[in-house]
């Protein structure tokens, strides 16, 4: 959702006492909070901001007084209050959690979803587009974590059915917002909590001597967390230490083998076992080799990737690994210099014609899903943001009996306070005539008016003088397009705007968006862009903008030269930029029917 920066961003204002405790209700009421906690999660001196992400979605998000976004709203007018991390790191248990392995959580920060598969843990009840937060589960044998809330979601489908089994694939929430998105980058991008310890058996000490007990808001840091007696909690089976030790060469020897640049060398050890050895860790180790220990009872037959670690293998540093790689003959390695700041040992080349890669097999690695999951969550993305951009804005005009219409309209037994579409019109003006038999015997192009139409079309039309003594002659008869032009003609014009999620009615004559060129400044030619703001989907910062990156020209935006204030605004492009505004407006949805361009640049 905030996988790119947030558009339409204006400085963000206090928010009175009185707005203050209202938003304070909300959350009291709608997470079950005390007025304790209410104060700390909604605290004095919040400010609100609106904000449009890329998806053209607007919202509305709070801050505390230091910056740190706590709640925002998704789409307008919406009352549904979202925490945001930096909410749920002061309440952990503000939401129900679901859990995932290390591995997924960039997957997640990188704009993708949570899929079934990767959900380890779960709260036991949870209802279909419930909101719920997403933590990182790290095993390790001894005492496996959780750590504190990374994403906020809804669930995409009923907890149980996570549970039953009934479905093996899909997504299992939808990813709102994450730790080090764009919306956490407005708070202060301060480090995460530290993780709690999780107790999988049921000799695991309680958290009090009353399991109903709930501990202080202020000291969750320090609460261990007891999962339920559901299947999903036991660990999988744990490989032995020769095991990993063999698992990590493997992984060596995948990281060659899938040809690493010779450009990086030499490298710092850490930055190697970090950049290139872990992420060639199995995706699925049990397919490579298989743990020699019974698997726990309830738990997956497959052992994680993350167990594959230095700390767990025989040789417990990454040092004395290396060292035994290098006497292998697979890379070679140089000792820091003495008086160098340099502590690190140095891997200066990799051995990619060794014999033992001959016989390697390339498998699925942790770097190939995340390359997958990346590229999948890359394609939604854009297929999201294109069904965004080829939503075509509906804009539909309307007309409103008013003035000599007024009569015309009563005679018809129609409603004189309705907006009437041109089809609507013309059936009301069609039955009047067909009622009436007006229409011409020898030419039924032509209508016979009677009284109440010969009233209405004499009357001044919009745009006639009282000195234009045309429109004051009797008039017997008219064709009949002309006479619902010259009735439409005396009606008020009123017209609805649509861009897929409201619909916006103003009265007025909607006119398209005006793009002029002229020039400016002696020979310089400009693009004026004005009249675009009733097609709602249309920022006047964020278009300048973008304008200017995609023009490589300077741009600038104003209020339009020579109205009162209020009267819009108009962007400013250098340039002869027709054609790139009016990709940019269609792009937007803005039909090529409410653009007009005028070209003053060649005229004198």
């Amino acid at each position: 959702m905030f996988k790119k920066p947030l558009g339409g961003l204006k400085t963000s204002a206090p928010l009175r006492s009185s707005d203050r405790r209202k938003l304070k209700q909300r959350v009291v009421s709608a997470f079950g909070i005390s007025s304790e906690d209410g104060d700390i999660l909604v605290p004095d001196g919040i400010q609100s901001v609106k904000f449009t992400t890329h998806l053209e979605e607007h919202g509305v998000a709070y801050l505390a007084p230091d910056g740190d976004p706590l709640w925002f709203t998704l789409g307008k007018g919406s009352e549904n209050l979202i925490p945001t991390v930096y909410t749920l790191w002061k309440r952990r248990d503000l939401l129900p959690f679901l859990s995932t392995p290390a591995a997924v959580i960039p997957i997640l920060v990188g704009g993708a979803d949570l899929m079934i598969p990767g959900v380890v843990h779960h709260a036991p009840i949870l209802k279909q587009d419930q909101l719920v937060s997403i933590l990182q589960y790290n095993h390790s044998h001894d005492s496996p974590t959780l750590s504190p809330p990374l994403a906020v979601g809804r669930m995409a489908l009923p907890g149980d059915q996570l549970d039953q089994g009934t479905q093996e694939k899909g997504k299992a929430v939808y990813i709102l917002h994450t730790w080090k998105d764009h919306l956490w980058d407005l708070g202060s991008k301060a480090d995460a909590p530290e993780s709690v310890l999780v107790y999988s058996t049921p000799e695991a000490p309680p958290t009090s001597s009353d399991e109903d007990v709930v501990p202080p808001t202020d000291d969750l840091a320090n609460l261990i967390i007891k999962p339920s007696d559901t299947p999903t909690i036991s660990s999988g089976p744990s490989y032995t230490a020769q095991e990993i030790s063999q698992l990590l060469h493997t992984s060596l020897n995948q990281a060659i083998a899938s040809k690493i640049p010779s450009s990086v060398f030499p490298i710092p050890a850490t930055q190697f076992y970090t950049n290139h050895i872990l992420p060639s860790r199995p995706a699925f180790p049990a397919l490579i080799l298989p743990h020699s220990g019974p698997a726990p009872t309830n738990a997956s037959p497959c052992p994680s990737a993350s167990e594959i670690t230095i700390k767990s293998s025989t040789h417990k540093s990454l040092t004395a690994f290396l060292k035994s790689e290098e006497k292998a003959g697979l890379i070679t390695t140089k000792a820091p210099q003495k008086h160098s700041n340099q502590t690190d040992l140095m891997v200066t080349s990799v051995n990619a014609k060794h014999a033992e890669l001959e016989g390697h097999h390339l498998y699925s690695s942790l770097r190939d899903i995340e390359i997958t999951a990346a590229k999948k969550a890359k394609r939604e993305e854009k297929s999201r943001e294109e069904a965004v951009g080829s939503r075509e804005i509906l804009v539909t005009e309307l007309w409103k009996p008013h003035q000599a219409t007024v009569a015309l309209f009563e005679r018809m037994n129609a409603s004189t306070s309705q907006q009437y579409t041109m089809v609507e019109v013309k059936a009301a003006v069609n039955s009047y005539i067909t009622a009436n038999s007006l229409a011409n015997p020898r030419e039924q192009a032509y209508i016979n008016l009677d009284e109440p139409l010969i009233n209405c079309v004499s009357s001044r039309g919009k745009g006639k003088s009282k000195g234009d003594g045309a429109s004051l002659l009797p008039i017997q008869f008219l064709r009949k397009d002309e006479l619902i032009k010259a009735i439409i003609d005396r009606m008020q014009n009123w017209y609805d705007v649509s861009d897929g999620k409201e619909v916006v009615r103003k009265k007025g004559e909607l006119k398209p968006v005006q793009v002029v060129i002229k020039v400016r400044q002696g020979r310089k030619a400009s693009t004026l862009i004005s009249g675009f703001e009733p097609f709602l989907v249309v920022n006047a910062e964020e278009m300048a903008e973008d304008l200017r990156k995609t023009c490589a020209g300077a741009t600038s935006v104003s209020p339009i030269p020579g109205k009162p204030a209020g009267s819009g605004l108009e962007i400013l492009v250098q340039g002869k930029q027709s054609k790139a505004v009016i990709e940019y407006l269609t792009n937007k949805g803005i039909p090529k029917k409410w653009i007009e361009v005028q070209d003053f640049s060649s005229k004198k």
